[in-house]
């Protein structure tokens, strides 16, 4: 009698695919706190290495091929590698990385922000997301006299002190471990799309001079925000005399070329900027009102922000964002990612449908999100960026509370394994993205959770 070896888990399958990857994670844990450079990049057991990306695709050191919706976390709309982007560096490199000077692409640079984002009177760069927030904040505060900045729960603006409550779950909690208890006191957190909630704590609290919040709702549209809620927030920001502030580090060039407030028709006071600003490469800034961003000039009498920073404006950074921004001007790669993100979305809550599997589709623009345990209506199909369904009314710990490690790590094993690379459940589309990915990805996927439900997640 012939006696069948036994099925190999997810996991060991994983495992044995990857045996390179888990070599090179060994050596990392001895080099980096849990053994990775940014806390997404965390994979139980091992993360996977990349050797190369081009286009929708990447490979790791292995020659694995995966089509790919981390999406270098948002920042490549135009695709991996794109040839303009890497002609313009490469350019660049021979010529300098970095002379220690003013130089000409960045007047450019500056420029193409300003003509395409409908609040930047003015621009100061960065070198990343967070630091654009930074920037914003002491601003807001130099300019209005005022020490508190109102979030909402949910939101992400980087990882520095002043931002960094209640952006992940438990919203609750009243600290994050390292806070001091005298900055978290100058940071007021609500929930979000709540209108009358905004007014009723800003009449409440004198000391608020700034509003910030992610456009399109906060972890990239997990808890949807649309124009409603944009446009009444501009009314009582406005009428109230406090500042608003667009972290449009993600959304930026990507909801629109213009990004939310070109899109919604919605001027902030102030907007931040990263990921696509500087085609991939490191790089951030800030645009907004010229009398506030002014406060960074000297001027006899005036108080000044002082903003040093190596890599503001980073030439290889300009050479970069300069090449992306002039294929953003023509409209067609927001338009092609926000096409295939309706498409991915609708072909998924199909094939949901279809096999009676308890999950959802969602999210707006070039954005999705992938809900599990959700056995709810099943929405229509949208024909539109922004008009699909929010499910469980926009509840945020139904849709962004504590959630289960051990699930998203086995989906995303399982999804690898397909040949599918997610950050987490969702992710960012791509112009690079095509019909036949959008296809695969929705038979990887079906793959996936099938193998999950069969290991009794």
């Amino acid at each position: 009698m012939v006696v069948s070896a036994p099925l190999l888990s997810l996991l060991e399958r994983y495992q044995q695919k990857f045996p390179a990857s888990r070599q090179r994670f060994e050596t990392a844990k001895n080099v980096f706190p849990s053994g990775v450079t940014h806390d997404l990049r965390f994979l139980d057991p091992f993360p996977l290495y990349i050797d190369e990306a081009r286009s929708s695709r990447k490979w790791d050191i292995e020659g694995n091929e995966f089509i790919d919706y981390w999406s270098g976390h948002g920042a490549m709309i135009l695709g991996h590698s794109h040839s303009l982007v890497v002609a313009a560096v490469r350019t660049q490199v021979e010529r300098q990385t970095h002379a220690g000077g003013c130089h000409e692409l960045e007047v450019e640079w500056g420029q193409l922000v300003q003509q395409l984002v409908p609040s930047a009177e003015r621009v100061r760069f960065t070198a990343s997301g967070t630091e654009a927030t930074l920037m914003a904040l002491r601003l807001a505060r130099i300019f209005t006299g005022k020490p508190k900045l109102l979030k909402f729960a949910g939101h992400f603006h980087g990882w520095h002190d002043f931002v960094v409550l209640a952006a992940d779950p438990p919203y609750e909690s009243p600290s994050v471990p390292g806070l001091p208890n005298e900055v978290s006191q100058c940071t007021t957190t609500i929930m979000p799309n709540d209108l009358n909630l905004v007014e009723e704590t800003l009449k409440n609290d004198p000391q608020i001079g700034a509003v910030i919040l992610e456009p399109t709702g906060g972890h990239w549209g997990t808890v949807p925000i649309r124009g409603a809620f944009l446009r009444g927030l501009r009314d009582i920001t406005t009428r109230l005399d406090r500042l608003l502030i667009f972290d449009e580090v993600i959304t930026g060039f990507r909801v629109a070329p213009g990004g939310a407030q070109a899109y919604y028709n919605v001027k902030p006071d102030l907007t931040t900027l990263a990921k696509i600003v500087a085609g991939g490469l490191p790089g951030g800034c800030l645009a907004g009102r010229a009398d506030i961003l002014n406060y960074i000039e000297s001027r006899p009498g005036k108080p000044k922000m002082k903003h040093p920073g190596t890599y503001n404006a980073n030439p290889l950074s300009a050479a970069a964002g300069i090449a992306a921004l002039k294929q953003i001007a023509t409209g067609e790669p927001t338009a092609q990612a926000n096409a295939m993100g309706r498409l991915l979305r609708n072909k998924l809550n199909a094939m949901f449908a279809e096999n009676d599997l308890p999950f959802l589709a969602y999210g707006d623009f070039s954005l999705f999100r992938i809900l599990p345990n959700y056995n709810g209506l099943r929405p229509a199909e949208s024909n539109a960026d922004n008009d699909g369904f929010i499910p469980h009314n926009g509840d945020l710990n139904s849709l962004d509370g504590p959630k289960s490690p051990s699930f998203i790590h086995a989906f995303r094993r399982a999804n690898l394994l397909e040949g599918v690379d997610f950050p987490t459940l969702g992710g960012w589309m791509m112009a690079a993205h095509t019909l036949a990915d959008i296809d695969r990805t929705v038979q990887a996927v079906s793959r996936a959770v099938e193998n999950i439900r069969a290991e009794g997640m």
